[in-house]
């Protein structure tokens, strides 16, 4: 069973945090062109297709801790140091994902595609800030889910 629940939870990662990880990281790139550029139709439709992928694979990224909890219990780590510092970072990860770079896109989108709005000005290197912040941090989760201490790969 622990296979099983382990190739979920990589599969899990790689389908749903994957598409955020990239999406994300390509809208503050596609919001400048959109801000720059008054006909930029195409940008504004690359932006909103942008923002519904870091959605939806949001929510299905709840399967990624979900298959780990369920891996962890099988192999008897949950009380490992490593494990409670992904879990800590994951956390982190899904916060500044809900925090800050999903609200920031609705507010981008809000005023790329709305009317003009007197709110404070766009910040796209702002948002390409936390999203760095975002993949770094499932970066280190991933290092640790993979040279984790007590590992049996033997590295």
């Amino acid at each position: 069973m622990t296979k099983l629940f382990l190739s979920l939870h990589v599969l899990a990662a790689i389908i749903a945090v994957g598409p955020v990880t990239v999406a994300a990281s390509m809208f503050p790139a596609t919001l400048r062109r959109a801000l720059g550029d008054a006909d930029a139709g195409d940008a504004r439709t690359t932006l909103r297709t942008l923002h519904r992928i870091c959605r939806v694979y949001a929510g299905v990224g709840i399967a990624v801790p979900l298959f780990g909890f369920a891996t962890a219990s099988s192999l008897g780590v949950l009380g490992d140091a490593w494990l409670i510092t992904s879990i800590l970072l994951t956390a982190a990860a899904v916060g500044v994902l809900a925090l800050l770079i999903l609200p920031a896109q609705d507010r981008a989108l809000a005023e790329v595609t709305g009317p003009p709005t007197p709110s404070a000005p766009l910040r796209p290197g702002r948002l390409a800030m936390f999203t760095g912040v975002f993949n770094l941090l499932w970066a280190t989760v991933t290092v640790l889910m993979i040279v984790r201490p007590g590992s049996t790969t033997g590295v």
